[in-house]
Parts: structure tokens; sequence; C-alpha cells
């Protein structure tokens, strides 16, 4: 049975950059939105400094993922606009192809870091939120 991926990015924004990274957020979300289909969730994060920028994708299985990836080149000159590529994080938890995780191999030599969990010992994934529960349900 194919295996959800977590996929999971960090960067730290470029100086006086933050307003140029929010409108592009904006502009990415509703693209990949669009021709992502198979891509579960996209969420960025900023945190409060406004210094660092966490990027969340969920996909439901290796080929969702592999579809996602397509085109990313372009994506991500885009982004390095607005944030430094040195020094980031790469996260995957799940297996993805290997033609994805070569791809963030060699992305991590270009001064990031990739940490992969591979085995999924357990848990869920809802994707709708469940009603409130009944007094039968506790």
């Amino acid at each position: 049975m194919p295996e959800p991926i977590v996929f999971i990015s960090h960067f730290r924004v470029k100086k006086d950059k933050l307003d140029g990274l929010r409108h592009l957020s904006r502009e990415a979300t509703e693209l990949l939105e669009a021709d992502k289909p198979r891509t579960l969730a996209f969420l960025a994060y900023l945190n409060e400094h406004g210094s660092r920028v966490t990027i969340v994708h969920v996909f439901a299985d290796a080929d969702s993922m592999d579809l996602h990836v397509q085109g990313s080149e372009e994506r991500t000159r885009a982004a390095y606009e607005f944030v430094e590529p040195e020094g980031f994080e790469i996260e995957i938890y799940g297996t993805p192809s290997d033609r994805v995780l070569e791809m963030m191999r060699q992305e991590a030599t270009s001064g990031g870091k990739l940490s992969v969990q591979s085995e999924l010992l357990g848990g869920f994934l809802r994707l709708k939120s469940g009603s409130s529960p009944s007094a039968s349900d506790r």
C-alpha cells in the first residue's frame, strides 16, 4: 500500500525581501493548488521575526511527489530571489522515488542539509476534519 510522504524545507529570508516573499508565496500557492491536484498540502509558515520560512508539503505517495517536483527548477529559482539556499534544511518523512531522493541530495550538496526518515511506524492522515464527536464517540 502506498504510504504518505511529508516534505519540509526551511530557508532564511534574505534581507529586505520579506514583502517579495509574501507576494511569491501567494502566487505559488494559487499556481500549485491549480496545477498540482495530487499535492495534498502546501503550507508556508514564517517565524515571528520574519527571518525564516518553513514550507510543508504532503503527498499521498511517491508518485504524487514525483508529479509535484516536475517544473520545480523554475519555482526554486524564483524563490531564491527571496530566500537563502545556503544553510537550508530539507526533511523527508516517507520513501520518495529514487529520482526525487537523488534530486534532494543534489540540492543539499549546495550548502544544505538533508534528513530522511523513511520508515512509517504508524499514524493516520485525515483529509477532511471530522465533525464534533457525538456522545457515542466518547
